[in-house]
């Protein structure tokens, strides 16, 4: 069988200024027909770039410098624009690892779809309209009908992906290129988008071309694995190869970073006083509603009670929605609950004004989950992290003598106190997010999904910085996260939430090896390639013997 798409000697050149000469180095692999090749790497590893050069969708400043891209008799590193427009998104499709910003948010859901009919084919309005009901009944939306005249705003994050993969396959294109779709997601709706994108593959014969930087996502759905560092290929083999048996340096630092769903054995913590106290908190949110419908509501916190003491770490997970992230908001105080009672030690701040919980806010400080977002762009990282502690009184010289410390303490060097957000990956401005949260010297640190958007090996960095930190420092943590893997091996006990109810608490590794809810039973079900550690590859382990025969 020949291989539908062909990247040969591929180079891409980066502009002048840029943190190396080439994007991508003499890449080299086929995509087979029916056949999901997962492209693996940190960020800056070359394998988005790759795909964009498949689409034609490289910026002007980045061109193809040497090398083929082949598909159906032509070369589409050199295809001129008209031709180019009439393969893209008809015979070879994207789905974007952001589906808000590449969705038009003026735009209903059916007229997105519609769209990409009305350019590439000449049905009916009829038609259309039939064609993306159709489509979005395959992609699994709920109640269809209505999701056709929602705007992107009204959906979640899941049901965004899914219009996106329905707009990719619309055409029923032989390529689908998957840039990171799952990334965002927490587990249950990572793993449908993962076995509806298998279904819809295996409908079609469609061949995919997914770019990850999660091993479990490969150990559930890849044939075969593209391993990408600094824009050199540097292992290619079939799943079970490269999984139990990488060759590469690079492939075995990436797969050790994996945290296992195992969760180790940790001491006891001696009986101490809770520094954080949350009794029956409640927190509802009221939407729409007026003449001819009713207010949309949504318990986002119901009746949620909890200790917190120091030294330990203390998970809230669940799915997008559980209302894990409006517990720690309102903790912080970032959001007013409806009712009950937050003590910090033995003092009430729950009720507080502003005024009044100014000096009690030095005491708890907070992590954020986009830490570009978090940081003010116009200010230097010196500044940054200084500020809190000059609002509360410190002298000016004083606070930038404690933030140069403090980069040292997240092990950034002193050079970046002039330097600005942007010119830091997201690891390091991750850790310009905690170095910010410390200068009030906290007695609890509230991380609110810190290390969801990071790579796999930038995830454990900063883990293991927190741990350290949390043990130097003998702080409390309050770890916000949606990926089990990482709660397993950071938390000392988890708490299980699922629309705005505690549903189970205890030890994580009670809580992992013996959940007693459903809802957690099928949250570590859901995990991609949970069996993979254990020898039990997940995924559907299709061999393409034949595709090479």
């Amino acid at each position: 069988m020949k291989p539908l798409l062909k990247v040969e000697n591929l180079s891409i050149r980066l502009p002048k200024g840029a943190d190396r000469e080439f994007a991508i180095t003499n890449v080299n692999y086929e995509l087979m027909p029916g056949e999901i090749l997962c492209v693996v790497g940190e960020s800056g590893s070359g394998k988005s770039m790759t795909a964009n050069a498949i689409m034609g969708l490289l910026p002007k400043a980045i061109q193809v410098e040497t090398g083929a891209i082949t598909f159906d008799g032509y070369n589409l590193a050199s295809l001129e624009e008209h031709r180019a427009r009439k393969i893209r998104g008809n015979r070879i499709s994207m789905i974007f690892q952001e589906p808000m910003t590449a969705l038009n948010p003026l735009m209903r859901v059916a007229d997105q779809i519609g769209e990409v009919f009305l350019i590439h084919t000449e049905l009916s309005k009829k038609q259309r309209h039939e064609r993306t009901l159709s489509l979005l009944k395959d992609v699994g939306l709920p109640d269809p009908e209505k999701m056709m005249s929602a705007y992107p705003h009204q959906l979640s994050g899941g049901q965004r992906q899914r219009v996106m993969i329905a707009m990719a396959l619309a055409l029923e294109p032989s390529i689908l290129i998957a840039d990171e779709p799952t990334t965002a997601l927490d587990v249950t709706t990572q793993a449908q988008i993962l076995k509806l994108i298998k279904e819809l593959q295996e409908k079609h014969n469609t061949a995919v071309m997914f770019i990850t930087h999660d091993f479990g996502v490969v150990a559930e759905i890849a044939d075969r694995v593209v391993v990408m560092e600094k824009g050199q290929m540097v292992e290619l083999g079939e799943r079970e190869a490269v999984l139990n048996n990488p060759q590469h340096s690079y492939t075995k630092k990436l797969i050790s970073a994996v945290p296992p769903l195992v969760a180790p054995e940790r001491p006891l913590l001696a009986e101490s006083a809770p520094v954080l106290t949350v009794n029956q908190l409640c927190k509802t949110y009221s939407t729409g509603g007026g003449w001819f419908s009713k207010p949309r509501i949504v318990k986002a916190a119901d009746d949620v009670s909890f200790e917190l003491h120091r030294g330990e770490t203390l998970g809230l997970v669940g799915e997008s929605g559980s209302g894990k992230s409006t517990v720690s908001r309102c903790v912080v105080r970032l959001l007013e609950s409806d009712s009950g009672e937050i003590l910090l030690g033995d003092d009430p701040i729950q009720a507080l004004d502003a005024k009044a919980l100014a000096p009690f806010r030095k005491r708890i400080q907070m992590v954020f989950q986009d830490p570009f977002a978090s940081l003010n762009p116009r200010k230097t990282i010196g500044q940054i992290i200084a500020d809190g502690p000059i609002a509360q009184g410190m002298p000016v010289a004083q606070a930038m003598q404690k933030a140069a410390e403090l980069l040292a303490l997240v092990e950034l060097p002193a050079t970046a106190l002039d330097r600005y957000p942007h010119e830091f990956s997201g690891g390091q401005r991750q850790r310009v997010g905690i170095a910010r949260a410390l200068a009030h010297d906290p007695e609890i640190l509230v991380a609110d999904e810190a290390i969801s958007a990071l790579d796999v090996s930038v995830q454990a960095q900063i883990l293991d910085l927190i741990e350290q930190l949390k043990q130097r420092l003998n702080l409390a943590v309050l770890f916000v996260v949606h990926d089990l893997r990482v709660a397993a091996q950071v938390c000392d006990r988890v708490i299980v939430m699922q629309k705005g109810r505690i549903v189970e608490a205890g030890v994580t590794k009670q809580v992992f090896e013996q959940p007693r809810h459903d809802y957690t039973k099928s949250l570590i079900a859901s995990i991609p390639g949970a069996d993979w550690r254990s020898g039990k590859t997940t995924g559907h382990a299709k061999t393409l013997e034949k595709a090479y025969a």
